[in-house]
């Protein structure tokens, strides 16, 4: 891998957030950009890659991908992927896993297809195959057309590396990034989360609000690469100036264990100064002082917390006291259940296209300001 190669990159996405991702490459400078299944495609060198691991918030992976062939069965795979040049690809003696997926190929046994691939990576670069590699070479293969990338991320992007405590369902990072984002945040506004779990969306919005990267406490798969510049990684870590927000981000939650998670994933997020985080119902939630800003809110929707039964109580008390008390405010709310949506009483805009989350449709649920 050169520095100054150019790379088609694939930012894999959860199914639902490609245009918002897409947005979001566009604004960290990525070239060529498109949307497809499951995530987007781009250009850019070493730089733009390590730029997106570190920035991305709504991408889950970064995958550069580095050869594409015709490979009808397993005689032509192992020999088309013995033409590679491995030894460019990864450094010697580094452990690397090799995982496929087949779809509609006449290639259709992934152990086998995944077996040859590895072959031709340890005999090409030297490498070892090892199941429990941190580095992943991943094998796509759909009518018969093999495509081969490198995971450059390792973890999953939205482990940010600060949230070490979660309660039961937690929201992904990214989700909460991009429905933040689908509500005009731009760490301007005030966020008040009345069921907060461990923290998610006031940890997010003070981060954004914050100018801080998501990367920026996390290691990733490319350092293991060849020519990884650790002097310059570090260089590019440094540069973005974090700025003090001038608004507060609010958490609420019924249990004490809750708060006392949320409160230490904010303190190792380093941003327990502009976040605040108490226990307490939703019959006493009240707006803090200040202009209006924004609800996010996750709610239970029964699928894996909560009997759905008697969650409409619970909607039913979000929306008398939204609509009582927090007037010119805006409601996000997650949900995956349009009757419990609809049991708030309120008034929500167009919906927006759904989102996978862990084999479940969720959608964001918005509202115009309250009370107008």
């Amino acid at each position: 891998m050169s520095e100054n190669d150019d790379y088609e990159l694939f930012l894999v996405a959860a199914p639902g957030l490609e245009p918002d991702l897409a947005r979001e490459a566009a604004a960290l400078g990525l070239s060529d950009i498109a949307e497809g299944p499951g995530g987007v495609t781009a250009r850019g060198d070493r730089a733009a890659l390590q730029r997106a691991n570190l920035h991305l918030r709504c991408a889950s992976r970064v995958l550069l991908r580095f050869a594409a062939f015709r490979a009808p069965h397993l005689a032509q795979l192992d020999k088309r992927a013995r033409r590679l040049a491995w030894d460019r690809i990864l450094p010697p003696g580094l452990p690397v896993r090799v995982e496929a997926v087949c779809k509609r190929s006449r290639i259709y046994h992934q152990g086998a297809a995944a077996e040859r691939i590895g072959a031709a990576i340890a005999d090409g670069a030297g490498a070892t195959i090892a199941a429990d590699a941190a580095t992943v070479v991943k094998a796509r293969i759909e009518d018969d057309l093999c495509t081969l990338s490198l995971d450059t991320s390792g973890e999953p992007l939205h482990r940010r590396g600060h949230k070490e405590a979660v309660g039961k369902a937690p929201l992904r990072e990214t989700l909460a990034a991009a429905f933040l984002a689908r509500m005009g945040f731009d760490g301007s506004q005030t966020v008040v989360d009345p069921m907060c779990g461990s923290g998610t969306f006031p940890i997010e919005a003070a981060e954004i609000a914050a100018g801080l990267a998501p990367g920026r406490s996390r290691r990733f798969a490319f350092e293991d690469l060849g020519g990884f510049d650790a002097e310059a990684w570090d260089a590019m870590k440094a540069a973005p100036v974090a700025r003090a927000p001038v608004q507060r981000f609010f958490g609420h939650d019924r249990d004490d264990g809750a708060i006392r998670m949320a409160t230490q994933n904010a303190r190792r997020a380093g941003v327990e100064g502009w976040t605040a985080f108490s226990r307490q119902p939703i019959s006493d939630l009240a707006p803090p002082p200040g202009p209006p800003g924004l609800v996010m809110v996750n709610p239970p929707y029964g699928a894996r917390i909560g009997e759905r039964k008697l969650l409409f109580a619970l909607y039913g008390t979000l929306g008398r006291v939204l609509s009582e008390r927090f007037a010119g405010w805006r409601l996000g709310m997650v949900t995956s259940d349009p009757g419990l949506a609809k049991a708030t009483g309120l008034s929500f805009l167009p919906a927006d296209p759904p989102v996978s989350l862990g084999g479940l449709k969720v959608a964001l649920y918005r509202t115009a300001p309250l009370g107008r």
